[in-house]
């Protein structure tokens, strides 16, 4: 089976990450960057109830968007786990997830 040439963008996404991983070997570094992801995607869980509401868009299909969401995160970080090497995007991942659920809970814990 032939090997293909990688693209620019692929190359250009490549760089980037591993720029990022050389980047987050100070564990102050990784720290904050993990901080970051996990206050970011609790806005994000906020911010998608409160527009939902607002909007009026109905509830069962305002409930799938977060939890697809939540399946495909899960779903890869299956794929990640087995990777050798640095877990930077599998703690990524991990904080996402708890980041856009605790936004959620929030939102919900509101209504009640």
């Amino acid at each position: 089976m032939p090997k293909f040439q990688q693209t620019a963008l692929q190359l250009t996404v490549n760089e980037a990450v591993d720029r990022l991983l050389r980047w987050a070997v100070n564990p102050w570094r990784r720290l904050s960057l993990l901080l970051i992801v996990l206050l970011g995607a609790s806005f994000m869980g906020s911010a998608l109830s409160t527009l939902t509401s607002t909007v009026g868009f109905s509830e069962p299909l305002a409930a799938l968007l977060p939890i697809a969401l939540i399946e495909l995160a899960v779903r890869w970080r299956r794929s990640l786990i087995r990777r050798p090497g640095d877990k930077l995007g599998l703690q990524l991942i991990d904080m996402a997830r708890i980041g856009l659920l605790c936004g959620l809970l929030t939102e919900g814990f509101k209504v009640l």
